[in-house]
């Protein structure tokens, strides 16, 4: 879908103008050549006055050859790198000229409050399938509240991480979007009279249709709570799921500061050169979620468990592993990651941007990796205390620098399949195909532990690591379907194959 903007002419229809002024300019030349032999008499307008007039005309000639020169030369060598990483490598959107398109009238049928779940980018996927909802409803949507209650605990609202007025204005001819309810159901909402209720996860529009639009008829305004993974991937209406594009990809911007600083960040990175990112889920609470402790001391999966326990809404309490591991649902560990990177070719002087938090055990678990690839940065490495202090404590906003710098990277590597590794690769695939690396972490496993007991050289390991990738870079291909089972399917936004246009041979730039 392409992104409004300020409009703009082609290059052949600046040269007719130019030409027509250059011919303007030649007639004044040689009326002054006249008038210098004697051939021509100002008895018009008295000399001083002409004097004048013919110094503006030859000015502003002048000026407006200049101006279009330049703007045709810079569309015609305009760096092919920017057109092929368009996204925080030109100017932020941010400071662009927007041009909203207008208002769609249509029937209310209602109000439709929302409350999103999770870290950002489940929370991201959230808002966009509300919005489809809401435009597919006819109701007006209020402005979504994030989470404040989850482990990360940020207090931050929907103003503090995305452009609201960006966000409202370029889908006003989609569905109405307002910050608060009317002041009529101020009372209403004060004595929590308004119902509320989660949907029914991975549900088609249909169910919608039939039992939340009735709903919120009666009451007249209705609050879904839990609002992640509560549409379905798949056998949606078209105009769904182009929705669904519109607003992950064009509407939903982050605020100005945010888009500055991420795009600070992608100009520092490439200063050195193609870069990639890393999002090395190596976290405390994924450890502690999952499960996954290998690698840790006693005493850190001690703190894990007792992590795990401590949060009532993480269900699995009792987990192998071990047993886990070998099934590949755990994120690759440090040391692990750094054996696979090696194995697909990135040499020693690979410029590696970290896309994550805080990594379990620090620089204990994070040398291995640091050895063998010595060019690795955060984002507190980029930034200054001044450009991060107003992000402390606030997950969501830094997982938005995060985000920005993954999208524009030459090659994105996520170690888990998480929400971001997914939302980030379908945004990837949109802006057409970058090379995005899916590690089959199952296989993986089974391979590095081959490595580690002697089973496989080091040759024959690195061969058999490329060969499994080499058709998981995020080339074009079809979601997966499974019907009756929508858990297992592929994620819509990891591949939101209706919104991308088919494309035979993806770029990439290979940094190994």
């Amino acid at each position: 879908m392409p992104k409004a903007g300020l409009p703009t002419h082609s290059v052949s229809e600046k040269q007719k103008v130019l030409s027509k002024i250059i011919w303007q300019e030649l007639e004044l030349k040689a009326l002054l050549g006249q008038m210098k032999t004697g051939k021509t008499s100002p008895s018009i307008l008295p000399r001083s006055r002409l004097h004048v007039w013919l110094i503006r005309a030859s000015t502003t000639i002048l000026l407006w050859t200049c101006l279009i020169q330049l703007t045709a030369m810079g569309e015609l060598w305009r760096p092919h790198l920017l057109h092929r990483w368009p996204f925080c490598l030109d100017q932020p959107e941010s400071l662009m000229q927007d041009t909203y398109p207008p208002r769609r009238i249509y029937k209310n049928n209602g109000y439709l409050r929302v409350s999103c779940n999770g870290g950002l980018n489940q929370m991201r996927a959230a808002i966009c399938d509300m919005v489809a909802i809401a435009k597919y409803l006819n109701v007006t949507l209020i402005l979504p509240e994030l989470d404040k209650g989850s482990f990360w605990a940020d207090p931050s609202d929907f103003g503090d991480i995305f452009d609201v007025n960006h966000f409202k204005h370029s889908l006003r001819d989609q569905v109405r979007i307002i910050k608060e309810l009317p002041p009529k159901f101020t009372k209403f909402l004060k004595h929590g009279r308004i119902m509320t209720m989660p949907p029914v996860s991975w549900s088609n529009e249909s169910y919608y249709l039939n039992q939340i639009l009735p709903l919120i008829k009666k009451h007249k305004v209705l609050h879904l709570n839990r609002t992640d993974a509560r549409l379905a991937n798949n056998n949606l209406p078209l105009e769904i799921q182009k929705l669904r594009c519109r607003v992950n990809y064009h509407s939903l911007r982050f605020t100005p500061r945010i888009e500055e600083l991420g795009h600070k960040m992608v100009k520092l990175l490439r200063k050195k050169g193609p870069f990639l990112a890393l999002h090395l889920r190596y976290e405390m609470d994924m450890l502690a979620f999952s499960g996954c402790t290998h690698g840790c001391t006693e005493e850190e999966e001690e703190e894990l468990t007792r992590m795990r326990y401590a949060y009532p809404w993480w269900k699995e309490k009792v987990i192998d592993s071990q047993q886990k591991r070998k099934d590949g649902l755990c994120p690759l560990t440090p040391e692990e990651t750094a054996l696979i990177l090696k194995a697909l070719g990135f040499h020693r002087n690979t410029n590696i941007y970290i896309a994550a938090g805080e990594i379990y055990g620090s620089q204990r678990r994070m040398a291995a990796l640091r050895s063998v690839f010595p060019n690795i940065v955060r984002k507190e490495m980029l930034l200054s205390e001044e450009d991060l202090k107003p992000f402390e404590s606030r997950s969501s906003q830094m997982a938005a620098l995060d985000y920005l710098v993954s999208v524009a990277s030459d090659v994105f590597i996520p170690t888990y399949d998480g929400n971001m590794a997914k939302v980030v690769e379908g945004h990837r695939r949109y802006l057409g195909f970058r090379k995005t690396v899916l590690l089959d972490r199952r296989q993986l496993i089974q391979l590095i532990d081959q490595y580690h007991t002697r089973r496989l050289d080091w040759d024959a390991f690195s061969l058999a690591v490329q060969d499994l990738h080499k058709d998981r870079m995020g080339s074009p291909s079809k979601r997966r379907v499974i019907l009756d089972r929508p858990k297992e399917e592929d994620y819509f936004y990891a591949n939101p194959q209706e919104c991308i246009p088919e494309i035979s041979s993806p770029p990439g730039m290979d940094l190994a």
